[in-house]
């Protein structure tokens, strides 16, 4: 029997970095949602604990240092499963693809191994986007990624451009100049994706301006975006280097996406729903 568990690229719609703890972490406020595309975990019965990668982003990870055997392995150190890992999302893209990896791998052998799933404050070891991930939907994320209070977002669609490279986080936290900034403005009642729109554009990625600094391209993937007709807002999504597109509509973001791939064939684009 094999059990299959999504793995649904995070987008971070604001993301303000309010602080460092004398450990080293950083503090966070910010608004995450789901989108419908990503990768997928599936798990089947093993003596022994094994990872096979597959799909078009395999490569570029490790098939024995992979965050996908560490949440294996916490969630039972000895038990044994064959898991594999379709890799469709693009690597160090901001898109909480190895966190999501992790989420998705507790679920499944959660259910394989008929164990009940940890909780989120018990992830955390395994990174910060984990919790938030488990979750797995829309969501006001603080502290270091431990303080989830659910936000339900209106119906909106997205387009999700990755210009072909990757940013990896550190790096782009190192050269973070302004690490105490101020919080979220609470979000109040979102009843239509040009509301959301709206409370966005008054919120920040605190992110994007060192992001941008590490890969200039980043600049460019904003202007694409902001520049489709029926773009409500553009922003950069976690570390980088996915930005994203707000779309009121499934046609709008579509449309927008069929514009964009022919002009930028070196990049990753979707439409997606956003939940």
């Amino acid at each position: 029997m094999a059990i299959d568990a999504a793995a649904r690229a995070k987008i971070n719609l604001a993301l303000h970095v309010t602080g460092r703890r004398a450990d080293g972490y950083h503090l966070l406020d910010s608004i995450v949602a789901f989108a419908d595309v990503g990768d997928l975990i599936t798990v089947k019965a093993a003596d022994t604990l094994s990872l096979r990668l597959t799909g078009p982003f395999a490569a570029g990870l490790s098939p024995t240092d992979n965050l996908v055997l560490r949440a294996a392995r916490a969630l039972h150190p000895t038990r044994g499963a064959a898991i594999t890992l379709e890799k469709t999302l693009p690597i160090a893209s901001g898109l909480g693809g190895g966190s999501a990896d992790a989420a998705a791998t507790l679920q499944a052998l959660s259910q394989l191994w008929s164990q009940p799933l940890p909780a989120p404050a018990d992830v955390l070891a395994l990174g910060a986007d984990v919790p938030v991930c488990l979750l797995g939907h829309s969501a006001r994320l603080q502290g270091i990624g431990e303080v989830l209070t659910p936000l339900p977002l209106p119906p909106v669609w997205a387009v999700l451009a990755n210009p072909g490279v990757a940013l990896a986080t550190a790096d782009v936290f190192h050269a973070l100049q302004h690490r105490s900034n101020p919080p979220l403005t609470p979000p109040s009642a979102l009843h239509s994706a040009a509301s959301l729109a709206s409370y966005l554009h008054a919120q920040r990625n605190d992110l994007a301006a060192a992001a941008c600094t590490l890969a200039p391209v980043l600049s460019a993937t904003l202007a694409a975006l902001t520049a489709q007709p029926d773009c409500l807002i553009a922003r950069m999504s976690g570390s980088g280097a996915t930005c994203f597109g707000l779309f009121a509509n499934q046609s709008q973001a579509e449309a927008a996406a069929q514009t964009l791939r022919p002009r930028n064939p070196g990049w990753w684009i979707t439409a997606t729903n956003l939940t």
